[in-house]
């Protein structure tokens, strides 16, 4: 199954910061505290795209985007390394990102093309970017470390907010909580990457009455092994339709992968896009 979990972004205050032409830390906009950190992200955003880039999935999720963006501007919520919003930029749209991690958004700056992305350094359930964008996206099952419905609820609404009407679409990925259920009773873990370099293994475990999951990620390496936990807060299809809904966002079609495959009984994830409704619209 493609790992579609990412290391939390979630920071309570956002700073909206423009490129360092040197490519270094972003020059805030207004004087602001240091963010107070966002655990996995900072402490291994130098290892996040060797341990977790597989460059099929993320050809597949770039060209969908492409297909989605039209003339753009895009915006990328938890933008962290780049690893989807530089190839973005070099297919000629302009991106802009929001993330919590100055670790992993420093690791993007230092990335060919990365200093000349406008990142906004803070929580993206706010999308405190200007807009309006023709595509606000998530990838790699971002949008579920939302802590709880409310947030999402905001999220949903801020995209919907800043998208271009008519045209303008906002894009996520999601695990399905029955795929999840069913791979956390099997007992065995998934194998994330495998090299002669290293090897990753994730184990999650769910709680249903809280509706979270978290992974746990063992990361053999060197003759070290570490331990990553990350938490999540899953919603189905249906409960995500209606918050949406209730955004003023409508489904405009939901796939069972990036690659554009049918999402039908046998996926184990989805993609799902949704458009600004109209009074007409239900």
């Amino acid at each position: 199954m493609p790992r579609t979990d990412s290391p939390p972004t979630r920071n309570p205050r956002p700073v909206t910061t423009t490129p360092d032409p040197a490519g270094g830390v972003e020059q805030r906009s207004e004087a602001a505290a240091e963010p107070a950190g966002s655990g996995y992200a900072d402490a291994h955003a130098a290892d996040y795209d060797r341990w977790f880039g597989k460059p099929g999935i993320t050809g597949a999720t770039v060209d969908a985007l492409a297909g989605l963006a039209g003339s753009g501007p895009v915006l990328e919520l938890g933008i962290g390394t780049g690893r989807v919003a530089l190839p973005l930029a070099r297919r000629g749209l302009r991106v802009h990102g929001i993330d919590a991690s100055e670790a992993m958004v420093r690791h993007l700056r230092g990335k060919p093309g990365g200093s000349e992305i406008p990142i906004t350094m803070g929580d993206f359930a706010e999308v405190g970017a200007p807009g309006p964008f023709s595509l606000i996206y998530l990838a790699g099952g971002t949008f579920f470390e939302l802590p709880d419905s409310r947030a999402k609820q905001r999220c949903l609404a801020a995209a919907q907010a800043r998208l271009q009407h008519p045209g303008g679409v906002f894009v996520f990925d999601a695990h399905l909580p029955e795929a999840l259920a069913v791979a956390a009773a099997s007992g065995v873990p998934e194998v994330v990457a495998e090299t002669d370099e290293h090897l990753i293994l994730c184990h999650r475990r769910i709680d249903a009455s809280t509706q979270t999951y978290h992974s746990h990620y063992l990361i053999h390496e060197s003759d070290r092994t570490r331990h990553l936990r990350v938490a999540f807060h899953y919603a189905s299809p249906g409960e995500l339709d209606l918050l949406a809904r209730r955004s003023g966002l409508r489904l405009k079609q939901r796939l069972g992968s990036w690659a554009g495959a049918p999402f039908t009984r046998d996926s184990t994830y989805h993609v799902s896009v949704y458009e600004p409704a109209t009074p007409e619209q239900p």
